[in-house]
């Protein structure tokens, strides 16, 4: 499966992409991450600055990013002017959008390339938005209720959320917390901890080895 995250930081990107889990299924090649920068789809002698944002008509605070340099990078994701991948689909990141849910991640999952084009700034002339629907599928999505500085992190989260659950990824499935029974609340070794002269115990239930029960207490949870 591939990933090509559209962003004028791919070096903030592929640090946490490079690492655990994640990095890992690239190094087995269970997943693909491309990168494309609007930067270098602007005209200009090399080594100067690329100019990707205008200020806003009608008025307003803050810059907005210019539409051409997304689409020409999104197009070259897709392949070029002739779109040759099977079965795209492009993500656009929108507060108030729906929420992205493990769900929306399942049905991701089931697409060959997943471009993810990460605004800045106040956010991408909505022509750019308009052109990409000629090319393949726009799904808009908010992740979190907070408002970002980029949709460098919303990208992240789901690059996460979707390459987990692909075969081979967790090495099980079950190990996709919620395809199973699973609680907030979760304990390792040792059974007891001491601190500041207070103990705490983990709960004698998980110790029984009933698994009926464990899994009627982790339900409560």
């Amino acid at each position: 499966m591939k990933f090509h995250l559209i962003t004028l930081f791919p070096e903030a990107c592929d640090a946490y992409l490079s690492a655990s889990i994640i990095g890992r299924a690239r190094k087995e090649k269970k997943i693909s991450i491309k990168y494309q920068n609007p930067r270098d789809f602007v005209a200009g002698p090399a080594g100067s600055y690329k100019k990707v944002d205008e200020k806003p008509y009608g008025g307003g605070p803050g810059m907005v990013m210019m539409a051409l340099p997304i689409v020409k990078a999104v197009q070259k994701s897709l392949g070029g002017r002739t779109p040759k991948l099977k079965n795209p689909v492009i993500v656009w990141f929108k507060p108030g959008a729906k929420q992205f849910t493990n769900k929306d991640a399942d049905a991701l999952a089931k697409y060959s390339d997943v471009v993810l084009v990460c605004g800045r700034y106040e956010g991408i002339d909505e022509r750019a938005k308009k052109i990409l629907k000629t090319m393949a599928t726009v799904k808009e999505f908010a992740v979190g209720e907070a408002v970002y500085t980029g949709g460098e992190v919303p990208a992240l989260a789901i690059v996460d959320a979707v390459t987990r659950r692909l075969p081979g990824v967790l090495g099980k499935d079950a190990s996709v917390e919620e395809r199973r029974i699973a609680s907030s609340a979760v304990y390792t070794r040792p059974e007891t901890i001491s601190y500041k002269g207070k103990n705490y115990k983990v709960p004698k239930v998980l110790k029984t080895g009933h698994h009926t029960k464990i899994d009627a207490w982790r339900k409560k949870k």
